[in-house]
């Protein structure tokens, strides 16, 4: 195994100290008049295709609906990947430091103090930070970035063997750090109800309040388990439900991940009626958490402080739910790699509705938000602002491309017409190609016809492997060691930093 990669913070950014700062941030030590409040509000596994708002018809959501007709959303958004399974945990520390997946310590496991986020550098320019909900990294990183919080859960998912959402295993805020037994309790009610009831108490607080909040509302819906829903939102009745365009049965070829927990919740080949009562019940839990982010808004909107409030609707990751022939998220499709990102910002209510196809990364929101609130941002935040695109409504280009990466086993290239995928599992490479303008879907392979594009994109990619520290080397035939997946023992020991 290649030994873990040690990182001296100094030596590593000592060039981007001395960088010019990007456009907004030159005069970020000065403060505007009335800083503005931020408010995020972030959901777990939820596909950028399941919203009413955004295509989807068989999905109910007014609440997130009005989000984005009020706000700029980004169509093309992707989180740059994960190591383990557990792709929440990557993705929520790559978001909270502005940092790609190969810049965090650990697949996220732990936020080193070295690695400011977002909320820790609002928190040092005068903001009262609030948080409620899922923490997927260590709590001295959450006690950093938030001042406050209550009904915490610090962890991957509700486990169906403690009754899953219905009883969600939470925290107090413990100024200490410490999180034992005198801070936990069992919910009373679902968990995104019990999450939003803490965020509506910050925000009653914030009423008269002349100092400026951050508000981080982190919820664990629609994340399984969907076994049972909450009395209130809407129910989906299955035989009504229409297929996804890209339902196949069972992935037509091994992946790497075919054995993985998501993929186990019921067994492939899986028939078109399993896939509808999945959908119904995702379906179910997109609604359930809908109408809490209904009741936020409708708090926030009481304390006279909305129109004074950027407002931040994402989700961490996606998920299958039977396109592909898959149910999980440990894959490089769009259904799974591609997120919702809609931003209201109060200096840029023209823009309103706006749809922007930039490619861009979930972890480009921090520093955005650094510089829509005219704060500075952290020598350690290395993704790139989205603060442009505000400035000017002709942009169309942030990113001109995307390396995506799971595990030890998958790699892609995404540019703003193609996706390139390579696979290495069980000992077999496989490629695939898709035309992204034509085929969103990612149902028509290009490959073997369309080698040439294919060998471009993937060297594209072995270029950018090569200079995000890739542990992982194509021109390997193993890719790295022997060619096993990465273990989650092995994975703790890449990319530490000091």
């Amino acid at each position: 195994m290649k030994p873990a990669i040690q990182y001296s913070f100094i030596s590593r950014y000592l060039p981007l100290i001395f960088a010019p700062l990007a456009v907004g941030c030159q005069s970020a030590t000065k403060k505007a008049p009335q800083q503005p409040n931020v408010l995020f509000i972030l959901t777990d596994d939820m596909q950028a295709t399941s919203i009413h708002a955004l295509g989807n018809n068989d999905v109910h959501t007014p609440a997130i609906d009005s989000l984005i007709s009020e706000g700029i959303t980004f169509t093309n958004t992707y989180t740059n990947g994960a190591l383990c399974g557990a792709l929440s945990m990557p993705s929520r520390a790559m978001l909270m430091t502005g940092r790609g997946l190969y810049d965090i310590q650990a697949d996220g496991m732990k936020i080193p103090k070295a690695h400011t986020t977002f909320p820790q550098q609002f928190r040092r320019h005068g903001y009262r930070t609030f948080a409620t909900g899922k923490w997927h990294s260590d709590h001295a990183s959450f006690n950093r970035s938030f001042e406050e919080g209550d009904n915490i859960y610090f962890g991957g998912m509700h486990p169906y063997e403690l009754n899953g959402h219905r009883s969600p295993h939470l925290n107090h805020y413990d100024s200490t750090g410490v999180y034992g037994q005198e801070t936990k309790f069992i919910g009373e009610e679902f968990s995104s109800k019990m999450y939003a009831d803490a965020a509506i108490r910050f925000l009653q607080k914030q009423k008269d309040e002349k100092q400026p909040f951050l508000a981080y509302v982190a919820f664990t819906s629609p994340h399984d388990p969907r076994n049972q829903l909450p009395d209130y939102g809407q129910k989906y009745n299955s035989d009504t439900l229409g297929l996804p365009r890209n339902f196949l049965p069972q992935h037509p070829f091994d992946n790497g991940e075919m054995d993985v927990r998501d993929e186990l919740l019921v067994p492939a080949p899986r028939t078109e009626k399993q896939v509808q009562k999945e959908l119904a019940d995702y379906y179910g839990m997109i609604s359930e958490v809908d109408v809490q982010i209904g009741r936020i808004m409708q708090a926030l909107h009481a304390t006279g402080q909305a129109e004074n409030t950027i407002i931040v609707f994402a989700s961490d990751n996606g998920l299958a739910v039977g396109r592909h022939g898959l149910l999980g998220k440990q894959n490089l499709y769009n259904h799974s790699v591609k997120v919702p990102l809609s931003i209201i910002a109060p200096a840029y209510k023209s823009r309103k509705g706006e749809k922007n196809k930039s490619l861009c990364y979930l972890h480009d929101i921090a520093p955005t938000l650094c510089e829509l609130a005219n704060i500075p941002l952290p020598e350690s935040m290395n993704a790139h602002s989205l603060y442009p695109i505000f400035e000017d409504s002709t942009i169309t280009t942030h990113r001109k491309d995307l390396f995506l990466a799971y595990s030890s086993i998958q790699r892609a290239f995404v540019n703003e017409e193609y996706k390139y995928i390579i696979y290495h599992a069980g000992g077999k490479t496989t490629e695939q190609l898709f035309d992204l303008l034509q085929d969103p879907l990612e149902m028509h392979n290009l490959l073997p016809e369309n080698m040439e594009e294919a060998d471009k994109l993937k060297s594209q990619l072995a270029f950018r492997m090569e200079e995000e520290d890739d542990f992982c080397d194509l021109s390997q035939p193993d890719w790295w060691q022997d060619g096993h997946k990465l273990t989650f023992e092995e994975m703790q020991q890449l990319y530490v930093y000091e």
